[in-house]
């Protein structure tokens, strides 16, 4: 009676097992999809990224092996099992597919020079509307990582006053196609802003080992103290700061201080 009854349940457990190997490896491509392109580092840790992305992950993962645990079962015919694997495959892709959607328009899309910061633009922020309006070049949100951006200047007071409302009601100024320029043309207005990391060092003495270990692995940082230089981050909830090699103003690492 005994091994009667552990054939079936034996046989369920297989099959669930199978599909949560299947499951892991779906997982796993969809993580290297979602950190390696649509948020590296360090914008998994300050977008919000990772932890939606763990929710849906675990939500699918479980969901699948545990329903082919319900429903499988060697006894039916073949057809009706197959049918019912079928159905649940289904809604595990449906609900992988709109759970990377999800994911993919809360991705980050640019890191934007903003006046006397940095801006991670999110594209579910940016207002569609306005992309016809910056250079050709710039009216597609990026689906292979953030890009480099920074803001033009306003073109009179009378645009500065909407803007600035506008951002005080939630747009931030990064998040404006309407102002996106190249990061190049910025150059003179980020170095003027910019702040020497010593001053950083200074701020934050606590932090001081943390700043280091950010440059480890930046060629040549510690031979160019000089050239060093820092601006805050602001991203949805978290305030970060960039630091900047200011003979080319290349972003070189990123820090976890809020130096506002």
């Amino acid at each position: 009676m005994t091994l009667t009854m552990s054939r079936p349940l034996n046989g369920r457990l297989s099959a669930a097992g199978i599909h949560l190997m299947i499951s892991l490896a779906v997982a796993a491509a969809a993580a290297a999809l979602v950190f390696g392109i649509w948020y590296p580092y360090p914008y998994r840790e300050i977008s919000g990224g990772r932890e939606l992305f763990f929710i849906v992950i675990a939500v699918d993962v479980v969901m699948g092996p545990l329903l082919t645990l319900t429903v499988f079962n060697r006894n039916k015919p073949s057809r009706e099992l197959r049918r019912d694997l079928a159905m649940i495959g289904l809604l595990q892709i449906a609900a992988l597919v709109y759970g990377l959607w999800t994911v993919s328009v809360a991705r980050p899309v640019h890191l934007v020079f903003e006046i006397d910061r940095f801006r991670v633009v999110h594209a579910i922020e940016v207002p569609e509307e306005e992309l016809a309006q910056p250079p050709a070049a710039l009216q597609h949100l990026p689906w292979t990582g953030p890009t480099l951006l920074s803001t033009r200047a306003f073109r009179n007071e009378r645009e500065k006053v909407d803007m600035t409302l506008v951002a005080m009601g939630g747009v931030p100024l990064g998040a404006r196609p309407a102002l996106w320029q190249a990061y190049t043309v910025a150059e003179p207005q980020i170095r003027l802003a910019a702040r020497p990391l010593s001053d950083l060092k200074a701020r934050f003495p606590a932090q001081v080992g943390l700043i280091d270990e950010a440059l480890k692995s930046v060629p040549g940082a510690g031979t160019s103290v000089m050239s060093l230089a820092y601006l805050p981050m602001a991203s949805r909830d978290k305030f970060w700061t960039v630091l900047l090699d200011l003979n080319t103003t290349k972003v070189i690492a990123f820090v976890p201080i809020d130096s506002f």
